[in-house]
């Protein structure tokens, strides 16, 4: 069945596409905890594994091309999907098999999150596979979820180092995508100094800024895997509204956002810790059992 819109009585169904980090901070662990969070039931097709912890990536293995397609068909010949999330893929064979099947499916909702450096600075996608994901992924990407150095990885140049040259990567990334049809561009700028942090939402009309003051934690591991995640579980929930990618991506900002506060209450590991994901749930939790 092809991807269908979600009833008003039950959750959306979301799928991730994405390596699994046996942390739990990144990749699909953290991309389900975001969806539950948020009232979506989440599924997961794995298209990577990793050794990994919140110091570093030690190994990738992907599986072979034919399980993954097999993984894709077998979910949705069942399951109505009402958002997929796409995240580490490992290698331009997994990244043109999951584009091909996706299409086959006439996927709606496709967020791409171009993953290609982990926290640590490993690098977990290699040039083959960039221009793969460029040339099949990014048509069927509602939205394109990149930080500044994988923007830079895209584009084959440098990563910005100012919100003015943001402008420019952000309109040139858009090319990228299809020109007939309403495709968005959210350009993370996380990693320009400073303690106010500015996020360009681009439609190739529309250049939308989106600020917010930088938190003191080293527990940022997973952030860009969050937010990606958090906008396509709400895509179908904001589905009736007049902007809904936008709605979707200021709601999935202020859930990481706080996400990020509650980060230090965790003591997971010694190095980039993961946010707080079920920051709400268990606060409320607490407070009703006290």
């Amino acid at each position: 069945m092809p991807f269908s819109r979600c009833s008003t009585a039950s959750p959306p169904n979301i799928v991730s596409i994405a390596g699994i980090d046996p942390s739990g901070g990144a990749g699909m662990f953290a991309d389900l905890k975001t969806f539950s969070a948020l009232g979506a039931y989440g599924c997961g097709i794995v298209a990577a594994l990793t050794a990994q912890n919140t110091q570093g990536t030690t190994n990738t293995h992907v599986p072979p091309t034919d399980f993954l397609r097999q993984q894709i068909d077998t979910l949705l010949d069942d399951v109505a999907i009402h958002a997929a999330k796409i995240g580490m893929l490992g290698s331009a064979a997994i990244a043109a098999a999951v584009a091909e099947r996706l299409a086959h499916w006439q996927a709606a909702n496709v967020v791409l999150d171009p993953v290609m450096i982990a926290k640590s600075g490993d690098i977990l996608l290699n040039r083959a596979a960039v221009g793969i994901m460029r040339e099949v992924l990014f048509p069927l990407a509602l939205i394109v979820t990149p930080n500044l150095p994988e923007a830079g990885e895209l584009l084959g140049e440098r990563m910005a180092n100012s919100v003015r040259e943001m402008y420019s990567v952000a309109r040139r990334l858009r090319d990228l995508l299809p020109h007939n049809s309403e495709r968005w561009v959210l350009l993370k700028g996380g990693h320009l100094p400073g303690d106010e942090l500015v996020d360009l939402l681009f439609n190739g009309d529309r250049m939308i800024e989106l600020f917010s003051r930088r938190i003191d934690t080293q527990n940022t591991h997973g952030t860009g895997c969050t937010l990606s995640s958090a906008i396509a579980a709400l895509l179908p929930k904001n589905a009736g509204q007049p902007n809904p990618v936008e709605a979707a991506v200021r709601d999935a900002r202020a859930y990481l956002l706080h996400a990020i506060a509650a980060a230090d209450s965790l003591d997971i590991g010694h190095g980039h810790g993961p946010v707080h994901h079920f920051h709400a749930l268990w606060r409320n939790r607490s407070s009703t059992t006290t």
